[in-house]
């Protein structure tokens, strides 16, 4: 009888820990990436073209050309998907001044506008995620400013897929809230960046990551490769604020290629492996390519996590070049080098993985690790004050994987062994999980436990 009854016991204690595990997968998913419209896309894509040239120091006061009419019509837009989810998004303009002889590319005065659609959290406002899209454009001369610079891929595309995501995810409430935002003077300098991100650090934003699409909608590359299934995301490994103490601890522990804005680049490749069946995320272990940039960096530079989405093969025929024709080739960066549905692929890898964090339950924090010289690893954290998590999960990775391999719920425990898993031979982390299975950022453990 009593050997019945402890056979109960284990039963109903295995029960109990099943319905604790959340599911794999959050339905809603399947909802966003079916909303997301390719004729939409393509059509802002057009109407920004249309607007002639979009530089930065072009006519702010027409209605129909230049980066003023640009820029209000990207607000009217923001405006009226607030509209059509009663109010739900808080529409705006921000603004910062470049003064003349800070950047050669700005020769004057010149007001950088950005156009912010914040679509508050319900329970933490000042979390934020953030997709960001580049307003301007531009020909082969950086300070012309009059010819006609349509800049179809380069980024109407980001900045379409930023209005969609906005009319997509504006249906939907988070307990974080997420930030849609045009930025400005990108082709002179990061100074759309530069200014949010000061806003940022002024008024103590969180900011869980930032998702800066630049260039979403080219297929065809100038390597002659057509390819409209892979795509890139660019991370860097630590930010460039990472003190000495920081650096010590990546040498002798790990941690070189763990750093905040590389989680976050895993975590979009995973979003877009479990949801995405058409589309392929690569991980490009770089701040942007080779030595050029984009709007994520001030982002970095001010230590807040973020990435850029981007098209795997670029036509640089397409970039930065006046509208012509020589040897038989066409340069200049027009409608036709877009494709409506790539660029809705990656707008729905993007609309997917902002909802999933803005969804996901706040990260473990002072996680910590131990296990040198020993058969097992533990690893030890904070609980998280935060009613929406439902359990933990630890993850770890050979050293050498890109993304993590193996991981082991644990449910509401904080200090856990991994038995027979080695501290030498894997990278360990650990996040948060909701009910519905949604994951926070893998938090990489910072503090060693002493050994025992």
């Amino acid at each position: 009888m009593k050997y019945t009854l402890a056979l109960v016991g284990l039963f109903m204690a295995w029960m109990e820990l099943v319905a604790q595990v959340p599911p794999s997968r959050d339905l809603r998913m399947e909802q966003i990436i079916q909303a997301v419209s390719a004729d939409r896309i393509f059509q802002d894509i057009s109407t920004l073209a249309d607007f002639g040239t979009r530089h930065t120091l072009s006519d702010t006061t027409s209605d129909v050309r230049g980066i003023g009419a640009a820029r209000r019509w990207i607000k009217q837009e923001f405006d009226l998907i607030s509209k059509d989810c009663e109010n739900c998004l808080e529409v705006k303009y921000h603004k910062g001044l470049v003064q003349e002889g800070t950047s050669p590319r700005i020769p004057n005065d010149t007001w950088i506008v950005n156009v912010l659609a914040i679509k508050r959290g319900t329970k933490f406002p000042n979390r934020y995620v953030i997709m960001a899209g580049d307003i301007d454009s531009r020909v082969s001369d950086p300070l012309d400013f009059t010819s006609d610079s349509p800049g179809a891929n380069d980024n109407a595309s980001g900045m379409a897929g930023v209005l969609e995501a906005a009319r997509v995810l504006s249906h939907y409430d988070f307990p974080c809230s997420i930030l849609f935002v045009g930025l400005s003077g990108e082709e002179q300098g990061l100074f759309g960046g530069k200014f949010l991100a000061q806003t940022a650090i002024d008024e103590n934003w969180d900011i869980i990551g930032v998702l800066n699409n630049d260039m979403i909608s080219n297929i065809s590359g100038i390597d002659g490769i057509v390819d409209n299934v892979h795509f890139r995301i660019f991370s860097e490994p630590n930010p460039p604020s990472q003190n000495e103490q920081e650096q010590i601890w990546n040498r002798f522990y790990g941690g070189e290629v763990d750093g905040p804005s590389r989680q976050l680049a895993r975590y979009i490749e995973r979003m877009t492996s479990e949801y995405m069946h058409d589309a392929k995320a690569v991980m490009i272990y770089r701040l942007d390519r080779f030595g050029r940039g984009g709007h994520h960096r001030p982002f970095n530079d001010a230590g807040f996590p973020g990435v850029r989405i981007m098209e795997m093969h670029e036509d640089y025929n397409r970039q930065h070049q006046d509208i012509r024709e020589e040897n038989g080739i066409a340069y200049g960066d027009v409608l036709s080098g877009v494709d409506k549905a790539f660029a809705r692929k990656l707008t729905a890898v993007n609309a997917i993985s902002l909802a999933s964090l803005a969804w996901s339950p706040k990260a473990p924090e002072f996680v910590m690790i131990g296990g040198a010289v020993k058969p097992s690893t533990r690893l030890k954290w904070e609980p998280v004050d935060d009613d929406d998590i439902v359990g933990y999960k630890v993850y770890w990775r050979d050293t050498t994987a890109p993304q993590w391999q193996y991981s082991k719920w644990v449910g509401m425990s904080h200090d856990v062994a991994l038995e027979n898993i080695i501290i030498d031979n894997f990278l360990f982390g650990v996040c948060s999980v909701n009910k519905e299975g949604n994951e926070s950022v893998v938090v990489y453990p910072k503090t060693l436990i002493p050994r025992r």
